[in-house]
Parts: structure tokens; C-alpha cells; sequence
């Protein structure tokens, strides 16, 4: 039974896992933070040892048919757009591979007239053979869709709910296929049967109550590790940042998750979750990714920008507005060196300050953990 189906009646009725969730989270009867940390700590170390996995998110276009009103990439915005060419795909990857990394995220916006048919297939072709990790955070697909992109070399993907409150959800995408909201519920189980061995999941925080948003994912991730066992998950807790369009964002209070019951809500999962991966982007600033490192943390981006064409430049030639569906050529005002940026991270550092960072903590900054050359010398 697919989640959609399962997920009002859980919300209803917990789980006794998401009971323990929702008390570890009252800060007055969830127990001191610092124990949890500690108790965080040691179960990371024994499941995941003194390790961080390095990835960094390479993006294609920023090309999207849906209006979400919290995304810098929305369909009405009046931003410089552009999909990279495979060959300016190459050249960014091939940037990233000479800093070390060695597992990417390819993101794009959904879009398929930019971002058309065979497109991310043929990219993948023309990465797999330097970049051994490949995944992708696109708009969702058919089971089908998904076997054919596992077939060229993506092993991973990534599909945020942003938020799981359905009123909100619908207030907050008012047009294109992203406003369907059990179809992108549904989407990492569709990803699953497609044959992803890595599926990571999570909500876009300061969208909706956080605590509502945290047992919500709890339950989706319970159910995942019951239907898509076979899948080593991840879980983020991404919080919103100003973006394209609204550059002077301010958090809602009402919805604003702090700093502090952040590192909450990472204990709480880890010692929930053990074995599952817990990911922390640079949309959060330097020195609580330095403070979160080790303590539940298993996966951090590094170095990362979120415009097309980010690292080396690339795409800055065809840069262009979008008007329903139509290529529109800037003004000569508006002329820019690069694509529109999707939101502004928080840690700006370079890959290697980061890597130095983990060193200095004594955790291993791992850049590769997966080959393709493993499963051939299993069928040997």
C-alpha cells in the first residue's frame, strides 16, 4: 500500500515510533539536549564510524513549469534562465572532480520542453565515467521513467515533499504538475521499484508548523524502511532561505525552526533512525554544520552553488528570460555573467576548507564510497 494512502490515518494514529518522536521533541519532556547529543553522538560513530560523505550539487537548468511561491526557479519569476549543454555539464563536473568530489547530485527544474526527453540520460552517459555516484533531485516520473535513468547510471535520488500539510501544500503550488500532491508523496517508492539503491527524502522547513512537518517525515521514513528496505535512506531537514524573487526572506516565527531544536530534531532522528543517513546542505550557516558534524550528520554538500553553470561559468552565452513557455532575449539591462541562483546558501567555504574542517574534528571527509566495478566483481 502506497503512503498516500496510509499517511492521513498515521497522522490520526501515530505510530508508538512517532509518539517517541513528538515527546523527544518537547523540550520539556524530551530530555536534555546535550544528553541526546551524546547519546546522537555515539550511535552515529558506532553505525557510521568517524566519517562524512562529500557530495556537491551540479545543476542543469533552471528551466520549471510549476509556480511555488517559496522557489527562486517558480515558472512567473522574471529570471535568467538556462539548461547547460551535456558538454558544459562535463565541464562543471569535470570542475568538481578536480576538487575531489566524486558523487554528485544533479538537480534540475521541471521542465520538458528545456529539460526534454533523453536529455538526463545522456548527461549521465557522460558523466559515469569519471563521477562513480551519480543522483538526481528532478521532477518526479513513472516507474518505468525511473528504470531507464537507473539504466544510464544514476544510482541515487532525492525528492523533497516540502511540506506535508495538505492545505498549505495546495496554497503554496498554484500551477503545473507539482501541485498533485500524492503524486509527489508517492515518488520515492515509484523511484524504489525503478531500481534506485539510494533514495533521500525530507521537508522544506519554515513552510509549515516544524513540529508537524518532523513527525510527518518520521512517518514516511517508518514507512519507507518497512516497504523500501532493500534502499539505504537519507533524511534532511532543509530550511528556507531567501531566494530569486525574495531576497529579503525573513523566517515566519510561527513556523521557524531555530538553531537549537534543529540539533533537536538531528538527535532525535539518529536515535530513532539509526542506520539511516541524515543530510545538512549549506543553506545552513558555517558554524552549526562545524557543531552538527559527527553529532548525527552523515552527509554534507561543500563548496555548492545553485545556479546553472555555477562553477566554471558555463551557459553564461545563452542566458534568457522564460514567458509561457516561450525563450524571451533579456534587455540589454538586464545583461548578468550568470544564471539566476535557485537560493542563497550559508556556507560559502570551498570544498577543501570544509574537508579541513572534518579532518580537524577528527572525522574522515569520504569522497567516494560506491563503484560500479563492486557488483561486477560480485558476479564474478
Amino acid at each position: 500500500m502506497a503512503f498516500s494512502e496510509v499517511f492521513p490515518d498515521l497522522m490520526a494514529r501515530p505510530t508508538p515510533l512517532m509518539r517517541r518522536l513528538e515527546r523527544m521533541l518537547d523540550g520539556s519532556a524530551g530530555g536534555v539536549i546535550e544528553a541526546l547529543a551524546q547519546q546522537s553522538r555515539t550511535i552515529t560513530h558506532r553505525h557510521f564510524g568517524r566519517t562524512m560523505r562529500l557530495f556537491a550539487p551540479l545543476y542543469l537548468s533552471n528551466e520549471c513549469i510549476n509556480n511555488c511561491s517559496y522557489c527562486g526557479f517558480s515558472r512567473d519569476a522574471p529570471i535568467l534562465r538556462v539548461t547547460l549543454r551535456v558538454d558544459q555539464v562535463v565541464r562543471e563536473a569535470r570542475h568538481l572532480h578536480s576538487l575531489g568530489f566524486r558523487n554528485l547530485l544533479l538537480v534540475a527544474g521541471e521542465h520538458p520542453k528545456f529539460v526534454s526527453e533523453g536529455y538526463l540520460q545522456v548527461c549521465l552517459d557522460a558523466l559515469k565515467p569519471f563521477i562513480p555516484t551519480l543522483a538526481i533531485e528532478v521532477g518526479p516520473m513513472e516507474d518505468q521513467q525511473y528504470a531507464e535513468i537507473v539504466s544510464h547510471g544514476a544510482e541515487g535520488l532525492v525528492v523533497y515533499q516540502e511540506t506535508y500539510e495538505r492545505g498549505t501544500y495546495a496554497t503554496l503550488h498554484t500551477a503545473g504538475p507539482k501541485k498533485h500532491f500524492d503524486w509527489r508523496l508517492d515518488c520515492p517508492e515509484r523511484a524504489y521499484a525503478g531500481g534506485f539503491r539510494r533514495i533521500g527524502i525530507g521537508a522544506l522547513f519554515g513552510l509549515a508548523d516544524w513540529r508537524c512537518e518532523a513527525l510527518a517525515l518520521a512517518a514516511h521514513l517508518e514507512h519507507l524502511l518497512r516497504h523500501c528496505w532493500k534502499a539505504q535512506l537519507t533524511v534532511a531537514f532543509p530550511r528556507m532561505r531567501p531566494y530569486a524573487g525574495n531576497y529579503e526572506y525573513t523566517p515566519d516565527p510561527a513556523r521557524f525552526l531555530p538553531d537549537r531544536e534543529l540539533v533537536r530534531l538531528v538527535c532525535a532522528f539518529r536515535i530513532l533512525f539509526p542506520q539511516v543517513g541524515i543530510v545538512l546542505s549549506t543553506r545552513e550557516p558555517a558554524p552549526l554544520r562545524d557543531a552538527l558534524a559527527g553529532l548525527g550528520v552523515t552527509h554534507m554538500s561543500a563548496g555548492a552553488r545553485t545556479e546553472p553553470g555555477g562553477y566554471t561559468g558555463a551557459g553564461a552565452d545563452d542566458l534568457h528570460l522564460t514567458v509561457r513557455g516561450r525563450r524571451v532575449e533579456p534587455a540589454q539591462s538586464a545583461a548578468c555573467a550568470k544564471a539566476t541562483e535557485q537560493f542563497r546558501i550559508h556556507d560559502t567555504r570551498g570544498a577543501a576548507e570544509v574537508a579541513a574542517m572534518l579532518r580537524a574534528r577528527r572525522i574522515d571527509p569520504v569522497w567516494k564510497d560506491w563503484d560500479e566495478a563492486l557488483l561486477a566483481g560480485a558476479g564474478g
